[in-house]
């Protein structure tokens, strides 16, 4: 067997404990190392976390100021943004509708009208005929005028009365006024059905 001298010996002690107080020291910042990575990787996490929540926080907010820009862009194209002044040329526009619609019921009346001489029977008080039809003493679309046509004259006559008493009447303010030929006759149809007699 070989054999070791104290002295040797001893240096062998001292470098092993030389090589424990270094393992301890390594392991010591082993530990250090560790736990600092272990807090990096906290503070790591918890960066990452924060950093997550700003992102969403900016995208909500960001989707959310941009729905009420768009609403309130939309609520101003929609609204009416009408100066003090405009409502006088509001309130004409409304009277100037208020008065088309006034026209519009004096129209369907005409209609209405019409109507009721093509299907009734009416009299009216014929004035004067003509062999040709050069004058133009009234329009076809005023409804107390009756043109009508009867081979080969053209017959003008005025008043659309339901009753022959009111026509009679009517002829008789004709006659006072100058036109003494003036007679009443029957309509049904727009054709003339007889010639009334005089009263």
């Amino acid at each position: 067997m070989p054999f070791i001298e104290e002295s040797d010996l001893l240096e062998l002690h001292k470098d092993i404990d030389k090589a424990q107080i270094i393992n301890e020291r390594l392991l010591d910042q082993i530990k250090y190392k560790n736990k600092e990575l272990k807090r990096k990787k906290i503070q790591r996490n918890i960066f990452a976390g924060i950093t997550a929540l700003f992102l969403i926080a900016s995208l909500a907010i960001t989707s959310f100021t941009a729905g009420v820009f768009t609403n309130k862009q939309n609520l101003e194209a929609n609204s009416l943004n009408v100066p003090v002044d405009s409502m006088q040329v509001v309130l004409d526009r409304m009277d100037n509708l208020k008065k088309q619609n006034r026209e519009l019921s004096l129209v369907n009346e005409f209609y209405l009208a019409k109507n009721f001489l093509e299907k009734e029977t009416i009299y009216s008080v014929q004035i004067k005929s003509f062999v040709e039809n050069n004058l133009t003493l009234s329009s076809q679309s005023l409804n107390n005028t009756l043109f009508v046509k009867t081979n080969p004259f053209y017959s003008y006559s005025l008043g659309n009365f339901e009753t022959l008493e009111e026509a009679q009447k009517f002829r008789k303010q004709l006659v006072n006024m100058g036109f003494e030929d003036a007679f009443v006759a029957s309509y049904k149809e727009g054709k003339r059905l007889k010639i009334e007699p005089a009263n």
